[in-house]
C-alpha cells in the first residue's frame, strides 16, 4: 500500500496520466455496459413467450427449434457443415513493433433465411441484423489462407492463419425476439396511393427507360397525356400484385426492428440462460464501474494533495 501511494505522488507523468486515463475508461465502459445488459435482461423478461399460431403482430419472443427452408442449403463457408446460420473470420499473425497479433483479412455472416418450428407452426427468420448467440464455435489453425479440414481448436506453433466459425444447425433449440409480422394472405395491409407512389419514384429514377417506353410522339419529354399513361400503368402493377399477395398463403416472419431498445435476438442458449448471462454481466460491469472509479479517485486525489 505504501508503494502504491508513493507511487500515485510521485510517479513521473508519463507512467501516471496514461494509468489514470485507462482507468477511466474502464470506469465509463462499466458503467454504460451495465446498463446496456441491464436493459437486454429487463426487455427478456418482461416480454412473454408466444406460440406461432396465436402470436400478436408486433415485438415479441418465440422458442422452439431451427430449420432449414425448402430450396438451396445453407452450408458454412470454412468446415462446409450445414446449418441455419454463420459468422466466420480467417485471421493473419502479424508483427508490428515486435508484437505479434493476428488481423482480421476476411469475414462473413450469413443472411440467408430459415425457419423456427414450434408446436403450432413455422416461422421465417430473416438473421440480418441479429444479435446471434450461435451453438459452436470452432477455432483452429494453418498454414494457408484458405483452411483444410477443421482438426483441432488447440494452438498449433508456427501457423500463419487462425480460423473461426460460428455456426447454429438444424433441429437445435432456438430462442428468437423481434419483430413478428404476417406478411400476405387476404388480411395484408395495402394502401394503394402509397404504393403506386412509390413506383412511380422507382420509374422516374430512371428517366431513359420511362422515355424509351411511355414517349409515344417521340418529343424527348412526358407530357400530360402520356404521363395519365404512366400512372394508370403502375396502377394497374400494384393491383396484379396485391393480387398475388391476397391469394398467396400467409408468411409468418421475424426479423429487426428499427428500434434500438427493442433488441433482435436469436439464441441457442433459452431465455432463461440469457436472463441469467445478462446480469451476471450487468453485475459484473457495476462492479468495475464502481472500483475502477473508486480507485481512479482515490489515486487522483493522492496526486493532487502531494
Amino acid at each position: 500500500m505504501f508503494v502504491l501511494i508513493e507511487w500515485a505522488r510521485y510517479s513521473a507523468p508519463d507512467d501516471f496520466w496514461p494509468i489514470v486515463i485507462i482507468l477511466i475508461i474502464l470506469c465509463v465502459t462499466g458503467f454504460f455496459g451495465a446498463f446496456y445488459y441491464f436493459h437486454r435482461m429487463r426487455v427478456l423478461a418482461d416480454i412473454p413467450t408466444s406460440k406461432i399460431r396465436s402470436a400478436a403482430q408486433g415485438y415479441l419472443e418465440l422458442t422452439g427449434e431451427g430449420a432449414l427452408m425448402e430450396g438451396p442449403q445453407i452450408f458454412a463457408p470454412l468446415t462446409g457443415k450445414l446449418c441455419t446460420w454463420y459468422h466466420y473470420m480467417i485471421q493473419e499473425r502479424r508483427r508490428s513493433r515486435r508484437k505479434s497479433h493476428w488481423a482480421t483479412i476476411e469475414q462473413g455472416t450469413s443472411d440467408e433465411l430459415f425457419l423456427l418450428i414450434d408446436e403450432t407452426g413455422k416461422c421465417v427468420i430473416d438473421p440480418e441484423g441479429a444479435s446471434v448467440i450461435p451453438s459452436q464455435t470452432d477455432t483452429w489453425y494453418g498454414s494457408s489462407k484458405r483452411p483444410g479440414k477443421s482438426t483441432s481448436a488447440s494452438f498449433l506453433g508456427g501457423k500463419r492463419y487462425r480460423y473461426i466459425e460460428k455456426r447454429m444447425h438444424p433441429g437445435e433449440p432456438l430462442f428468437a425476439i423481434g419483430l413478428y409480422q404476417t406478411v400476405g394472405g387476404a388480411s395484408s395491409d395495402f394502401n394503394m396511393n402509397s404504393q403506386v407512389s412509390d413506383l412511380l419514384k422507382v420509374w422516374k429514377s430512371d428517366s431513359e427507360s420511362l422515355l424509351k417506353k411511355f414517349d409515344t410522339n417521340k418529343d424527348g419529354q412526358i407530357d400530360m397525356q402520356e404521363w395519365e399513361n404512366v400512372r394508370k400503368t403502375a396502377l394497374n402493377e400494384i393491383i396484379d400484385k396485391h393480387k398475388e399477395i391476397t391469394t398467396a398463403p400467409p408468411v409468418n416472419l421475424l426479423g429487426r426492428t428499427r428500434d434500438r431498445r427493442r433488441p433482435f435476438i436469436l439464441s441457442y442458449v433459452s431465455q432463461e440462460g440469457l436472463i441469467k448471462r445478462y446480469k451476471l454481466l450487468s453485475y459484473g460491469l457495476i462492479s468495475l464501474f464502481f472500483t475502477s472509479g473508486t480507485f481512479v479517485t482515490w489515486i487522483l486525489n493522492l496526486r493532487l494533495s502531494a
